[in-house]
Order: C-alpha cells, then structure tokens, then sequence
C-alpha cells in the first residue's frame, strides 16, 4: 500500500500546492486522483514518484518512507516503479521494440536476445506486436499510449503511475486505454495510481478514488460512493458527467 501522510507543499512565489494532505493507495487495483485543473493533483502524483519533495510529511510505500531512503534502497525502489507520461515520451529516435528495451537495457541484466523477447511479451500483451519495427512518428496517439504502457511494466513494477493516460486521446482510443490499465492492473497485482479529469475513466475502472480540491484531500471512496457523497464540491464537479450520461439515455 503507498501512503501519503500530512504533506504539504508550497511553490517558490509562497503558492501552496497542497495542505496537510493524508491519503491511501490500495494495493492490486486501480487508484484516482481526481480534481478540477489546479487543484493540485499533478503535484500529489509528482510528490508519490519522487519528482517533487514535500516540504512537510511523508510518502510511504509499504512502510517505506520514500524521502528518507539511503541511495541504495531507493534505487531499489524506483525499479519497482512504473510511469505512464501524459505525452507517452517515447524516444523519437527509437523505433517502438526498442523504446520498450531502454528500461531493461538500463536496469537489468540479461542479454539482448532476453530483453527482447521481455520487449516483445509485453508489446504483444498491449496489441502492439505488429508494430515492433515503427517510429513514434508512425504511430497514432493511442498507439503511442500502448507502446508507452508496455514500457512502463517491460520490468514488472508492483507500482504504475500513470498521468492524465487519456489526453487529447479519442473516445474509443481512451476506452481501449483504460481497459488496458485495468487488466494489467489485476493481471500483475500491482498498485495503480491514475491522475485523470476524465470522468469516463472515473466511472470505468474508478475502485479507490482520492478528490483533491484547492490542494487538500476533500473525499475518498469508491466510484458507487459517488453520487451520494455529501461533497458540496465533488458533486460540482462530477455534476456534468451525470447530466450527459441523463441525456444520452
């Protein structure tokens, strides 16, 4: 279980990005944080992996408290990290096989011919087996997202992250996405946690949901909770999502 405990973080021009914020992550399912623009959430997702440091509280991942780690043991941790970018971040001058190898290249052992047949496993696992030889540059959004997916799990984390995975992504192509983190996520047992506004995915694959308003925890609960959270703020918010699903009917 990741755990965040009390952290705050206010920016250079005295901005607080997130107060006294208390938080749990469930193990082997499919966590969101979720929160209007600003609210903070992309910084919570950056303070969870380590690129932001807060300035007050603790990031904990099994009882392992992240920012207190010796070199060692926190480059131990980060191997059992896996990131989903918003914008994939594929190198452009790698073709798609290669892109998903770099991770293993650079932090296991094994040769090549093992890590690209580790490399070939996990492009198949997310459809992609036929484009091992394309450029990113070949490849459209969605297919950028699966490559980039096959990535992050080629060293078999117990921990995904994944930020805004659906953006500027089609509806269908952020359909396919969201099953593909949610199967992967039961598949290898591991701990997901999925920044996202988008309110399809909320309602899809949505188990554990964190609310994050003005930098504070405001609700949790599960996608069932809801509609009926007693949340002024998160039912302003989810509001709109409710009334397309009522006119689509």
């Amino acid at each position: 279980m990741i755990q965040v405990d009390h952290i705050s973080k206010t920016f250079d021009d005295g901005s607080a990005a997130l107060s006294d914020v208390s938080a749990s992550f469930r193990d082997g399912i499919v966590n969101l944080i979720i929160g209007r623009s600003g609210a903070g959430k992309t910084v919570l997702l950056k303070c969870l992996v380590g690129l932001l440091k807060p300035d007050e509280g603790r990031v904990l991942y099994d009882g392992r408290d992240f920012f207190a780690l010796q070199r060692k043991e926190l480059s131990q941790l980060r191997r059992e990290i896996g990131m989903l970018f918003q914008g994939s971040a594929l190198f452009d001058s790698m073709n798609v096989l290669d892109n998903v190898m770099f991770p293993l290249v650079m932090f296991s052992e094994g040769s090549r011919k093992e890590h690209k047949a580790r490399a070939e496993e996990c492009l198949e696992r997310v459809g992609m087996q036929e484009a091992l030889a394309k450029m990113p540059s070949e490849l459209s959004g969605g297919m950028q997202k699966r490559a980039a997916i096959a990535r992050a799990i080629v060293l078999n984390p117990r921990y995904l992250f994944c930020d805004e995975p659906n953006s500027g992504l089609d509806p269908v192509s952020s359909l396919i996405i969201d099953e593909l983190i949610s199967s992967i996520t039961h598949e290898l047992g591991m701990t997901t946690i999925v920044n996202t506004h988008d309110m399809n995915s909320v309602f899809g694959i949505g188990e554990n949901i964190l609310f994050i308003h003005e930098g504070r925890a405001s609700w949790s609960g599960t996608k069932e909770e809801l509609r009926h959270s007693g949340n002024a703020q998160l039912e302003e918010f989810i509001m709109p999502a409710f009334r397309l699903a009522e006119m689509g009917r």
